[in-house]
């Protein structure tokens, strides 16, 4: 898969079937779309491009508003290759590039640009100064520019919309399993590790606290997880608590795993972390010791739940 920084950067001489959206989650109802892609353009001998926009628009046009999406552009650009795609186009959003008309637009950057002989999108699709211009405009630019659009149907888009709802919902209520059902992956976050408090050290539960570099990234519910790490090619599993560690007056949220089975230094290194099953609420314990002996429990749940995985 070829990557471009803006629409402006796309070079390529064969013409292109493309499609357009943020893909936040690049979840099943995004890949059924992006399959349909992928054969169109191999059927037609065409190149299968996506168009899609960072920051997100709304980050943009509504920067009051608290943004959380389900992906980095970092993963949300790997999710992208891993369908099969010939070109991403990862345009930046801007307030100048919200003006374009829905000429400018499909002109300069469906036509001109990304040679777009064919167009998937979805029926509520809108675009333009706006957003004032719809798919039957954009049939419209197709008869002047010589393009062919393809309506997803409504089902498609429902599946889409409905897909990204339940994902959010879930992991806001700490469902990791029925998240990472519709997102067809393990949920993940990726952060540098930094130095801590060092409590986890004080009763024999080492952690690696976890920086999030991008401050839009969703974070799900506080709470306890079993959670894998991939740690220099090995899988490493875990236990990763999200909270304030109310039991040691903590007030800023933290994100700390405890590996299993694995005591290496990793302050400085960046590493990932995909969620696999939440086991219990963050609760405020009486002492230490208490705490400790609650994370010998989640130790023992995740080596049962893991046990019984193989």
């Amino acid at each position: 898969m070829k990557k471009f920084s803006a629409a402006s950067t796309y070079k390529n001489d064969r013409q292109s079937v493309v499609t357009i959206g943020t893909f936040d989650g690049v979840h099943i109802g995004h890949k059924a779309i992006l399959k349909r892609l992928v054969e169109t353009a191999q059927k037609e001998n065409l190149d299968s491009t996506v168009l899609t926009f960072f920051p997100h628009p709304r980050m943009v046009l509504q920067q009051n508003v608290d943004i959380k999406l389900l992906n980095t552009i970092t993963e949300r650009t790997l999710l992208l290759e891993n369908t099969g795609l010939d070109n991403l186009v990862i345009h930046p959003f801007t307030h100048a590039f919200s003006r374009l008309t829905a000429l400018e637009y499909v002109r300069d950057i469906l036509v001109n640009s990304l040679k777009a002989k064919k167009i998937i999108i979805g029926y509520d699709h809108r675009f333009g100064r706006n957003r004032n211009a719809n798919i039957e405009d954009l049939k419209e630019f197709g008869q002047t520019y010589n393009f062919e659009v393809v309506e997803i149907s409504a089902k498609e888009i429902d599946d889409v919309a409905v897909s990204s709802t339940k994902i959010r919902k879930a992991l806001d209520a700490g469902d990791i399993e029925t998240a990472n059902t519709y997102l067809g992956y393990n949920f993940m976050i990726t952060g540098e590790v930094i130095k801590g408090k060092a409590i986890g050290r004080t009763i024999n539960y080492p952690t690696a606290n976890l920086k999030l570099k991008e401050k839009y990234k969703l974070v799900p519910k506080n709470g306890v997880y079993i959670v894998q790490s991939y740690i220099e090619g090995k899988k490493i599993f875990g236990i990763t608590s999200i909270g304030t560690n109310p039991t040691v007056g903590g007030k800023e949220k933290t994100i700390e795993t405890h590996f299993l089975n694995f005591n290496q230094d990793l302050y400085g290194t960046d590493i990932t972390v995909e969620f696999l099953k939440f086991i219990r609420n963050e609760e405020t314990f009486d002492s230490l010791e208490a705490l400790r002996k609650e994370i010998l429990k989640d130790e023992n749940f995740a080596l049962q739940y893991l046990k019984a995985r193989e």
